[in-house]
Formats: structure tokens, C-alpha cells, sequence
């Protein structure tokens, strides 16, 4: 709860701050931008990770003093842990020893945190963040915006994405009010990769193809084209949603190859039809538009029941409100 989170920095002093393996725009921009905060308090803060910082999200102030570590090395009155689906997936030892506070916007999160603030309303942990700000009496400085502003630009598909609603975009046009340079965070986020973004690209979206009802697309990533094109995590970020640029296209799956039988699942939908089920039923969670997973198994096999599990969602989608619109909505025959 909000009201708790705020009773909890008035009376302590020393906080960590730590999201996901595999840093995204949510997990370092919220972090950092709780981490600002808390110093303007006069706390003692700093952000902790297990893998490094994505290219994309170095320009965020403060992103400089990051601490890559593998396990809580030093004693904090709390570790605030940022968009995380249970207390393992920070990949940090040690972490369940410490009184946590589990802050997440997403419905599947797991309630492990002493502190849970779970708000599924939120298009981003990072408009959480700011509601945060407001509630202790914070002042929202530049660098709050710009870190809180790079959560909300990257969870909402620079603010296409479902999830996008009047609350986000107000909170947007205040941090743009603070200083913001929208143009400059975007640029950040699309226009900073490197070329092995432009060859995994290719070699992705060469797999590419829709099943037998032409509602799902699928795509594949291995690794040897990780190998082949010198790609790095985070090249991929987004290739997921290429295929539902296609009007007949209605749900997306990227399985990509992290060892030999173990794949990440990626999986995205448009307008009502829910992923977060097909995650769920695999192990995995998220959003009803956006969900991902980890698997085991025979490629092809796995492929397979995805497909399906897809095309069930679907399928529930149109069962659940007949009156829905969607086929005509995505020029679906």
C-alpha cells in the first residue's frame, strides 16, 4: 500500500533499489527515479543490478552510479524492488533476507514483499513513482522527470500501447512541464543501438510467419543468430510487437533460444484478447496485451501448443462479449 510506502521513508534512513535481470526503461527509469527522490529526502539511497545497463538508458542522470552486484553486500532498512513478478527474478543472493518492498504494476505479481504495492491500474511502475512523489511531498526535480519519463515513453510504446490511459498522459505533460525533452528521451530509446540490432533484426524476421487461421504470427530467434550478428540483450527489445502491424494479425509469440531446450517466450496481443492467461498457464505473466515466460522442450512441439493457447485466447475473446468488434476493428475476415 501507497500509505505504507510513505510511513516507511519517513522513519528509515538507508534503502536499496533493484529491478529485473535484463534491465528495461520501466525497471532502470523507475528505479532511478525513486532513487532521486529519496536522496532529495535527505536519505541514503542507491540502485543495485545483477546484468548491466542497457545503451539506451545510460543518459538518464544518474544512471552513471548504478552498482552492478550479485548479492546485498551492504545493510539497508529496505530494498525497494521494482517491477518484479516474485523475489527471485532480481537474480540477486540474499535478497529474501532483507525487508523488502515489492512495488509492481503488474496483476500477476506475487505478493513477496513485506510491503506489497501492487497497482494494475498503472500504465508503469514509473507513474507510481510520481505518485509517490506527490503523496510524501516531493518535489518532481529534472531528474525525476527524465527517469520517471523514460519508464512511461518505454511501457507504453511511446503511448500506444493499451495500457496508455488519461492518468498517463497527464503525469507525461507535467514532466514535460518540469523539463522534459520528449524528442531527446525518444531518441534515447529508438535511435541508440547499435548495427547487430539491424542484423538480428533481419535474421528474426526472416522466421516470421502466421499460422493456419492467420490470427497469430510467430518468430524465432536462436542462438547462433546472437552469435553470428554480435548482438547483446536489449537489441531485441520490441521486436515482439513487429508482426501486429499487420491489420489480419491479432497475437504475437517470439521464442528466443537461451540455451539448448530453454526458450524466453514473448507474447502480445491487440484490443481484448488476453496473453497474460497464455503466460500464465505456462508459468509466466504480465499484462493482457503483453506477457512473457521461460520453457522447456522440444522447439517445434512447444511452438505448437503456444500457437494454440493463442489461438484459445482468441477465441475467448469473442466468446466473452459477442458484440465485440475486433474482426472488423483489425480487418479480420
Amino acid at each position: 500500500m501507497l500509505s505504507q510506502v510513505v510511513e516507511l521513508i519517513e522513519n528509515k534512513n538507508r534503502f536499496g533499489i533493484t529491478t529485473h535481470v535484463r534491465p528495461d526503461g520501466d525497471g532502470v527509469g523507475s528505479s532511478l527515479g525513486l532513487c532521486w527522490l529519496l536522496k532529495s529526502l535527505g536519505k541514503e539511497a542507491e540502485v543495485i543490478v545483477r546484468d548491466g545497463i542497457p545503451a539506451s538508458y545510460l543518459q538518464l542522470p544518474g544512471a552513471d552510479e548504478i552498482r552492478r552486484v550479485s548479492e546485498i553486500d551492504r545493510e539497508y532498512d529496505a530494498v525497494f524492488v521494482i517491477e518484479c513478478s516474485n523475489v527471485d527474478r532480481p537474480g540477486i543472493e540474499k535478497l529474501e533476507e532483507q525487508f523488502v518492498v515489492n512495488i509492481d504494476h503488474h496483476a500477476t505479481c506475487e505478493q513477496f514483499g513485506t510491503i506489497n504495492w501492487i497497482d494494475a491500474t498503472a500504465s508503469a511502475v514509473g507513474e507510481m513513482i510520481y505518485n509517490l512523489c506527490k503523496a510524501i511531498g516531493g518535489r518532481v526535480s529534472k531528474e525525476i522527470a527524465e527517469c520517471v519519463y523514460m519508464a512511461l515513453v518505454t511501457d507504453t510504446g511511446s503511448f500506444h500501447f493499451p495500457n496508455t490511459t488519461e492518468r498517463t498522459l497527464k503525469v507525461a505533460s507535467e514532466l514535460v512541464k518540469v523539463g522534459v525533452q520528449p524528442s531527446r528521451i525518444s531518441e534515447a530509446v529508438y535511435n541508440s543501438y547499435s548495427w547487430s540490432r539491424v542484423a538480428l533484426l533481419q535474421k528474426v524476421l526472416a522466421t516470421a510467419r502466421r499460422d493456419e487461421s492467420g490470427r497469430i504470427a510467430l518468430m524465432r530467434q536462436t542462438l547462433a543468430m546472437k552469435e553470428e550478428t554480435g548482438a547483446v540483450d536489449g537489441d531485441n527489445n520490441g521486436f515482439v510487437n513487429m508482426p501486429l502491424v499487420a491489420k489480419e494479425v491479432l497475437g504475437s509469440v517470439y521464442m528466443r533460444e537461451v540455451k539448448p531446450g530453454t526458450y524466453r517466450v514473448s507474447v502480445r496481443s491487440k484490443g481484448p484478447i488476453n496473453v497474460a492467461r497464455v503466460a500464465e498457464s505456462f508459468g509466466g505473466g504480465g499484462h493482457k496485451n503483453a506477457a512473457g515466460f521461460r520453457i522447456t522442450g522440444d522447439w517445434d512441439e512447444l511452438e505448437r501448443e503456444i500457437e494454440e493457447r493463442m489461438n484459445e485466447a482468441v477465441d475467448l475473446a469473442f466468446e466473452s462479449d459477442p458484440s465485440l468488434d475486433v474482426r472488423n476493428e483489425y480487418s479480420l475476415a
